[in-house]
């Protein structure tokens, strides 16, 4: 196992000029914040970075501020480089590896209904193009099928396939793939329920509310790791009610916005996600002030 990816990784935002293009100088600023929490790296370029609503280009921008913002920070990389065409993910891909980032993760290609040989053909061209371990994607909500156990099982044997985020709720298949590659890594992605495939054995979460409450979850997996399960669940109910309050907001723009409201500029949303409403924005801001979350919270 490639040990040095173990850990907690911000699924890091991208921060936005007021009028949706891509800002270098808040990208800089909101790495270095996100960084302080205490996780062991960030993992950029993902949906949680809006990297579907964002060109190529940008995004290979974006990978040269992190860089040179995380550079004197001794956290690892991972580049998420899962995009529509094969071209554009090896093009970033070799990008990443040239900026000196510690590994490389993709969606699973799903603008059309590939087959599972097909998102295999995939996985092998765009892990073969680097030598950066990469991390494959198992994310039924955002691909709209689950991957067959068989496939993804071929897909963790392909050269340079060093482990999986796994976004799914079925924790037997996590169990199952686990058992199967006990030299992998294992991510998982849910926030709020970090905890459960924590006590299967995890080795490490990547998630956008890390962004804000990053201290939160790197305490939640120190408490695993230590067997302190009372520990353990009261941080998860922590996360669970920040959760549960954040998805009135929406997750992206209230991530924004409770960190503009703790001084730091990550600018609005890209459209066609919503502004937030005057509602939302009240709400956004008094999470950001609420004593259950303010301990956990980022800050300037």
């Amino acid at each position: 196992m490639n040990t040095q990816l173990r850990g907690m990784f911000a699924a890091l935002i991208t921060a936005m000029k007021d009028d949706q293009s891509f800002c270098p100088t808040r990208q800089k600023e909101v790495t270095k914040a996100v960084l302080s929490q205490g996780l062991d790296g960030l993992y950029v370029g993902g949906s949680s970075g809006e990297s579907g609503l964002l060109n190529t280009k940008e995004l290979l921008d974006q990978q040269g501020v992190v860089a040179e913002a995380a550079a004197d920070q001794g956290k690892k990389l991972i580049a998420h480089v899962g995009a529509p065409n094969l071209r554009d993910s090896i093009a970033l891909a070799q990008n990443a590896a040239r900026l000196g980032y510690h590994g490389l993760s993709a969606l699973p290609p799903h603008a059309y209904p590939f087959s599972d040989g097909e998102i295999i053909s995939y996985y092998r061209e765009l892990s073969a193009a680097t030598n950066l371990p990469m991390i494959v994607y198992e994310v039924p909500v955002r691909t709209n099928r689950p991957l067959p156990l068989p496939v993804l099982s071929e897909i963790l044997q392909l050269k340079n396939v060093a482990g999986i985020k796994f976004t799914s709720q079925d924790l037997f298949k996590f169990s199952q793939l686990k058992a199967v590659h006990p030299d992998k890594i294992f991510y998982f992605g849910f926030d709020e329920i970090y905890l459960s495939a924590g006590v299967l054995g995890a080795d490490g979460g990547i998630g956008s509310t890390y962004n804000v409450m990053g201290k939160l979850y790197a305490s939640l997996n120190t408490a695993i790791n230590a067997g302190d399960l009372a520990e353990a669940q009261r941080l998860q109910e922590i996360s669970q009610q920040f959760v549960s309050e954040l998805l009135e907001v929406g997750v992206l723009p209230g991530i924004k916005a409770i960190m503009q409201a703790r001084g730091i500029g990550a600018g609005p949303t890209r459209a066609p996600l919503c502004a937030l409403s005057e509602k939302a924005s009240e709400i956004a801001a008094r999470m950001a002030n609420d004593p259950r979350f303010t301990p956990w919270m980022v800050s300037k």
